[in-house]
């Protein structure tokens, strides 16, 4: 084994050809043809050989260097330095370096800016679920590319929304563990996307009923039972389900039903209230519903809570159809365009799609109300039957 030192120099590090190059003192460099290099430390225990890596392009010289250096005296002292290195991890994962422990740190951290501050748990559910339950007790600063892989696979081709947040909830989390000061490999994660590779997933939008079908649906419904009532003024405004659940007596104005920004999809603090205009049959569809009112909630359950997120759905799976409550937004803004009842700007603003860049968004403030009225007064009576289109 060569003993010399510092034989490499660091401005050659990343232009020395591929293969083995000997630093000194047991440190080498791994340089491999596609790019890229690792640190290895070869040393002898009781005579015979062995070698550990000790990190990769993250790692410089200098810092190679010094942990060669604490390894090597290790190996002096008659310890298998990887021995040694797994001892100290499994110590630091009984302290609070877990990848588990850290997450919960990571969560507190960024629970201010979401809505209703994570309490839903969809921030968390994509770690929870596939993540945590195999990595979740190791050290973060022991879980590299290989690791997060072996736990992404299984739902990278089958449930690509999913893992695609679990990469983006583990971003936070390893950021937060090197501002923690923990040696982490930032790298890990988008080293893990390449050798998960491609998802062979083929995005599928929600199904929807086409405007045509929609008012013979629209009046088959019940108006003594206030799933479908909320079913109905979720068609006739074009609102996400969850406002519809979580609306409130307190937010009826005027003719105007104004839904408050948290409630709103976006982020929390920068999505502003949002005015939906009230046609005379949506008014009529909210005063039947009154009487179901409990602590000020519209439609409410059983128990007097707002109906749950599956009560809608249910009455369309009931019957067999396929499509969802959410796709009546997407036969809204189908109808809007091909019946040509409003401009493009006006047709996004009823679904609360933000429209133009930040230049324009500066000067024109408005959020057509007046416009939108009109254009939700003609769906209501197309709805009904009042109104007819070729």
């Amino acid at each position: 084994m060569m003993s010399a030192k510092h034989r490499l120099l660091a401005n050659a590090v990343r232009t020395i050809p591929a293969g083995m190059h000997c630093d000194g003192n047991g440190l080498w460099l791994k340089k491999r043809k596609e790019g890229g290099h690792q640190w290895v430390l070869r040393y002898r225990i009781n005579g015979k050989a062995d070698e550990m890596g000790l990190g990769g392009s993250h790692v410089t010289l200098k810092e190679a260097r010094n942990i060669a250096g604490e390894y090597m005296a290790i190996a002096k002292s008659g310890t298998n330095p990887k021995h040694h290195k797994r001892k100290v991890g499994r110590e630091r994962s009984e302290q609070d370096n877990t990848l588990g422990k850290v997450t919960a740190l990571a969560f507190e951290a960024k629970k201010h800016s979401l809505k209703g501050e994570g309490a839903s748990g969809r921030w968390l559910s994509p770690l929870t679920n596939h993540v945590l339950p195999a990595l979740g007790k190791m050290s973060i600063d022991q879980i590299d590319q290989h690791d997060i892989k072996s736990v992404l696979s299984p739902i990278w081709h089958t449930k690509y929304a999913t893992a695609s947040k679990a990469i983006s909830r583990l971003k936070i989390v390893f950021k937060h563990a090197a501002a923690m000061d923990v040696d982490v490999d930032l790298q890990a994660i988008e080293k893990a996307k390449l050798l998960l590779g491609d998802s062979s997933h083929v995005e599928e939008h929600i199904k929807f009923l086409p405007w045509g079908d929609v008012p013979v649906f629209y009046q088959s419904l019940s108006e003594n039972s206030i799933s479908h009532l909320a079913l109905k003024l979720l068609i006739l405004t074009g609102v996400r389900s969850a406002s519809i659940r979580q609306m409130q007596t307190s937010q009826i104005q005027d003719g105007t039903w104004v839904i408050s920004g948290e409630s709103m999809k976006g982020l929390k603090g920068k999505t502003p209230d949002f005015r939906v205009p009230l046609s005379v049959e949506a008014t009529r569809i909210i005063n039947l519903a009154l009487p179901f009112e409990r602590n000020g909630y519209i439609f409410t359950g059983t128990q007097g809570l707002p109906i749950s997120d599956a009560t809608m759905a249910r009455i369309m799976q009931r019957i067999g159809m396929d499509e969802r409550p959410h796709g009546f937004r997407t036969s809204l803004r189908t109808w809007l365009s091909e019946a040509e009842v409003c401009s493009y700007e006006v047709a996004e603003t009823i679904l609360a799609h933000s429209v133009g860049n930040k230049v324009t968004k500066a000067y024109n403030r408005t959020d057509y109300l007046l416009l939108r009225g009109r254009a939700l007064d003609q769906w209501s009576e197309y709805l009904s039957g009042e109104r007819h289109y070729e």
